[in-house]
C-alpha cells in the first residue's frame, strides 16, 4: 500500500475510535436508551417502546413524585425496571378501595390506565427509599409486591423523558 492510503486509513480509524468512545461516554453518563418489555406503564409507555433515560438529572436534584424512573429492580439488581415514583422517604403510602393516599391525603392521578382495584398497605417509606408503581396498576409488578419493597437512591439509573420509537408515538413523557 502506498503511504497516502495508509495515512487515510489511520485517519478514519482515529475518527471511528473517537466516535465510539464518545458514544460509550454518553451512554454511560448522560443518556441511556432502553426497550420496555412489559405493559406495566400503560398508557404512558407502550409495550416494546424505546425510551430515552436522563442519567444525570438526579445529580442536580432529587427525584420527585410523579417522575418516571428507571432503576435496578430491588429483588434482582441485574434487571432494570421502569415505574412512576409514588412515595418519598418518610411518607405513608396506602391504597384504599383503589384510591391512592399519601400521609392520609387523596392523590389525584390522571395518568392511570384504568381504575385501580383493591386495597394495599399502609407502607412507610424508609429514609433514602422510594415507593414505585406502574401506571397500569392492575397489571404491574411494583413496590406493593416485591420482597424488597423500596428502591434505594443508589439503585436509580435516571429519569425516563422521551419515547424514541416507534416513530408514531415519539414524544416527551409526562
Amino acid at each position: 500500500m502506498e503511504q497516502r492510503t495508509v495515512h487515510e486509513i489511520l485517519d478514519w480509524l482515529k475518527y471511528i475510535a473517537i466516535a465510539v468512545i464518545l458514544a460509550l461516554l454518553i451512554r454511560h453518563f448522560i443518556v441511556l436508551n432502553i426497550k420496555v418489555p412489559t405493559q406495566s406503564m400503560l398508557p404512558t409507555i407502550q409495550l416494546e417502546d424505546q425510551v430515552l433515560v436522563n442519567r444525570f438529572i438526579y445529580r442536580f436534584r432529587t427525584p420527585r413524585r410523579g417522575d418516571i424512573i428507571v432503576f435496578k429492580y430491588p429483588d434482582n439488581p441485574e434487571e432494570l425496571y421502569v415505574k412512576r415514583l409514588i412515595g418519598l422517604e418518610g411518607e405513608e403510602v396506602e391504597i384504599i378501595d383503589g384510591e391512592l393516599y399519601i400521609d392520609g391525603r387523596l392523590i389525584e392521578e390522571e395518568y392511570l390506565y384504568e381504575e385501580m382495584r383493591g386495597s394495599f398497605g399502609p407502607y412507610r417509606v424508609p429514609e433514602g427509599g422510594y415507593f414505585m408503581m406502574g401506571d397500569n396498576r392492575n397489571d404491574s409488578n411494583d413496590s406493593r409486591f416485591w420482597n424488597n419493597q423500596f428502591v434505594a437512591g443508589h439503585q436509580i439509573i435516571g429519569k425516563a423523558f422521551f419515547t424514541l420509537f416507534p416513530l408514531g408515538r415519539t414524544g416527551v413523557m409526562k
